[in-house]
């Protein structure tokens, strides 16, 4: 059954058609039948118990520089779709917050992927405290002695913002390290926010996998290595992607977090794995389809889409 498909995400005119997850999203839902509506979070709006969007019709292309047909701006009521994507990249500042309170009202009659509520409540570095024994030793704290006292305990660690995304603001302290104050006054003088501190794992020179789970089941992975000289693997800052598979360890992992990604609607998942060890579970904007998918050579994509139809037409 055709659906109404409308993705709220940044510019689809600046994406890399190549690489990006939303673009290859949008693309399998038109092979599928369905019809899309394209807005940017600023174009969300709640009016006399309705929430609306304004964006464009629009159909895409595999063509560099003409990846996109829009029709001319309209405004929708979102109640009148089938399905909402929930895309746009982090920060997970108070804007995004309000765009996932604004989606509540609309979803699950109106389908959100991912559930708005648990995008809210999951972000990505706090969602793994609730699996302590998957993850290397960890303090959340915005207490500068509270944090030093997790560095003396264990020598080697990696600093960063709470809500950052995209390897910003990533910083490896060895035990030799003399920065940590400077550090914190710079955080600080920022936002309000806590620091997340996590014990440093050599294994990241081996590499950073992205597993991607769909409906809370693992469907592939992604290695990604750092540059040399790097301790972030993100691919955005250079970091390598590479063919792996999932290890006995990796499907360990995904068996004890799917049953509560599946139940809060939490269909679309790339959590992080160092050596043997959960880092990320990430809900707001995943990534690694692409990668993945031309690694692997299955369409993932369409799992996806599969898990989302089955839950829109029963």
């Amino acid at each position: 059954m055709p659906l109404k498909v409308a993705v709220q995400m940044d510019p689809l005119e600046h994406v890399d058609i190549d690489a990006d997850s939303s673009f290859r999203i949008m693309e399998e839902a038109q092979a599928r039948g369905h019809s899309l509506f394209y807005y940017t979070p600023d174009k969300l709006s709640w009016r006399n118990g309705h929430v609306h969007a304004t964006g464009r019709p629009v159909e895409i292309r595999r063509e560099h520089g003409n990846h996109m047909v829009a029709g001319d701006p309209v405004e929708v009521d979102l109640a009148d779709m089938d399905v909402v994507w929930l895309r746009q990249d982090p920060p997970f500042d108070m804007g995004y917050i309000t765009t996932t309170h604004l989606l509540d009202f609309i979803h699950p009659e109106t389908l959100v992927v991912n559930d708005p509520t648990w995008v809210r409540n999951f972000p990505e570095k706090l969602l793994v405290l609730q699996f302590p024994d998957l993850t290397p030793p960890t303090l959340v704290a915005r207490d500068l002695e509270a944090l030093r006292a997790f560095k003396t305990e264990h020598g080697d660690v990696i600093l960063k913002p709470l809500y950052g995304n995209g390897g910003a603001g990533v910083f490896r302290l060895t035990k030799e390290d003399r920065n940590l104050s400077s550090l914190h006054e710079l955080f600080t003088s920022i936002n309000r926010e806590p620091l997340i501190m996590q014990k440093f794992l050599p294994a990241v020179s081996k590499g950073d996998k992205r597993v991607i789970l769909v409906d809370g089941e693992p469907v592939g992975a992604i290695n990604r290595v750092p540059a040399k000289g790097e301790t972030r693997s993100n691919m955005h800052v250079g970091g390598r992607p590479e063919k792996v598979e999932l290890t006995a360890r990796d499907r360990e992992i995904c068996a004890a977090i799917g049953p509560t990604l599946r139940e809060k609607g939490q269909i679309f998942v790339g959590i992080d794995v160092i050596g043997d060890w959960l880092t990320e579970i990430n809900v707001t904007s995943p990534t690694g389809l692409q990668e993945l998918e031309r690694f692997d050579g299955t369409n993932v994509t369409a799992k996806i889409w599969e898990a989302i139809e089955r839950r829109r037409t029963g």
